[in-house]
């Protein structure tokens, strides 16, 4: 039951005193307050909340019945708190709350991340959340929960820090900025968050004030608290020297690309970033491969000291193709019928053959025929490009597309000057590459439509062909 409710109601409890703690202090509570908490869980921000003023007028929203029956129980005894078994993402009140300006003077969460939602829900999600990506809840309460703060109410979310720079949360980093004075950005380790530890990302805490005046919006400047090393150093940060403090205009933030918060303190690599410059887009295609829909039915491996090959096949000599030709998209006969795939990965520069894909007729059919399969982009199928794993460690890095197969974990990349392919080969293996697509994409994700994002310099004839000959 607890395993099922967490698929659906990703309810990940604030059980760290230093971050409620944290939290509570920067909504600068008053006696005459309102207060919504919108997801109550087990009441921990209610219970942070009276013991700083027992008579707080505090609502509370909760959409799993147990919990519901819990937070009842549990303040059955306090008046001024009143809890509520609703969605506050679809409440109808809430709706009209927001519509006419706000209710609440303050605002404190910790909403679900990525719930499941039934297809419907959906649906109807994204006609009132039209502008925002509806498969992320987290950013759903956001959005909405800026819209029933006050003028001058606080708001305090802890949420992944994805929304800082993801193309898919744009709509809500423009909400942010043009309609709330960021206070406050706190960057922390999931780890810090008990029970949690994300690969994708890391955790923010995000204050904010509601302010209907953009241009005061875009005077505004906050402080960004990044490097924590221990999470009771949250009550403690001005007074502990590990901790960074980076200054960030809102306005600086609107001006980037796709106003993302680029946060750093290397504005010259900012600068580059938000310049008019070129960008890889502009002067490759970017594109992601192939997925047979069942690797462990059609992929063969060369041998299993290979990385993750141990439940593959092992192909014979005999059943791969040897041919410089491109095969055909419609596949080939006979018994070679296996050809060289370039899979994920960090191997800088060149990958032995060491993956096979089955492309007889029939698996080709199959392929372009199962919904689970990914036939996409065939047009760049045995092409000369760059192979860049989506999922990188520390380092990005890459390795030549020499007229094979590449599968979905890579982004090919194809210059339209054919004569860049081996310059944009070191590029992408340097240290000045890394930093780049770490500023646009903190995470250890490369998906092409970062790639595309990260300015290129065009160099003259002399420099490439120098870079041409080291690489």
């Amino acid at each position: 039951m607890v395993n099922l409710e967490l698929k659906i109601y990703q309810q990940y409890y604030t059980k760290s005193t230093p971050i409620v703690e944290y939290m509570v202090k920067l909504l600068s509570l008053k006696l005459d307050d309102k207060i919504l908490e919108p997801c109550g869980g087990d009441g921990v921000f209610i219970d942070a909340i009276i013991d700083v003023n027992p008579i707080a007028n505090i609502d509370v929203c909760e959409l799993n019945t147990v919990s519901v029956a819990a937070l009842m129980e549990k303040y059955s005894i306090y008046k001024n708190i009143r809890i509520t078994y609703c969605d506050t993402l679809l409440d109808e009140t809430f709706l009209m709350l927001s519509q006419n300006g706000g209710y609440y003077d303050k605002i404190i969460a910790n909403p679900p991340y990525g719930a499941w939602q039934e297809i419907e829900k959906r649906g109807i999600l994204k006609k009132i959340y039209s502008n925002i990506y509806s498969k992320e809840t987290y950013t759903l309460f956001l959005y909405r929960c800026i819209e029933l703060i006050k003028q001058g109410g606080i708001l305090s979310f802890i949420i992944p820090d994805t929304y800082l720079n993801l193309h898919m949360h744009k709509a809500v980093r423009r909400k942010i900025l043009e309609e709330t004075k960021i206070l406050e950005l706190a960057l922390i380790p999931s780890s810090f968050f008990p029970g949690v530890n994300f690969g994708y990302a890391n955790l923010s805490i995000l204050t904010l004030q509601r302010n209907n005046c953009k241009e005061d919006n875009l005077a505004n400047s906050f402080n960004v608290y990044t490097n924590f090393k221990k999470v009771d150093h949250l009550a403690e940060i001005e007074q502990t020297s590990t901790i960074k403090t980076i200054n960030i205009s809102q306005q600086k933030i609107y001006d980037s690309l796709d106003h993302a918060f680029f946060i750093s303190e290397d504005q010259k690599i900012i600068d580059l970033v938000n310049s008019d410059l070129s960008r890889i887009g502009d002067i490759a295609a970017c594109v992601t491969g192939f997925y047979s829909g069942n690797d462990k039915q059609h992929l063969r491996v060369k041998d299993w000291s290979i990385k993750n090959s141990k439940n593959y096949t092992r192909i014979s000599d005999d059943n791969i193709r040897n041919s410089f030709e491109a095969p055909s998209l419609i596949g080939i006969e006979g018994v070679q019928r296996f050809i060289p795939i370039v899979k994920g990965g960090n191997t800088k520069y060149f990958k032995p053959d060491s993956w096979y894909m089955d492309w007889s007729i029939e698996a080709v059919k199959n392929y372009k025929l199962n919904s689970k399969a990914r036939f996409q982009n065939p047009s760049y199928y045995f092409k000369n490009g760059i192979g860049v794993p989506m999922v990188s460690s520390s380092r990005i890095s890459a390795s030549l597309i020499e007229n094979k197969l590449f599968d979905q974990s890579i982004v090919g990349i194809f210059p339209y000057d054919k004569s860049l392919t081996y310059y944009l080969l070191g590029f992408f293996n340097s240290k000045t590459c890394n930093r780049l697509i770490r500023l646009i994409n903190p995470s250890a994700n490369n998906p092409s439509n970062y790639i595309k994002k990260i300015p290129f310099i065009k160099p003259s004839e002399i420099q490439k062909l120098n870079v041409v000959d080291i690489v």
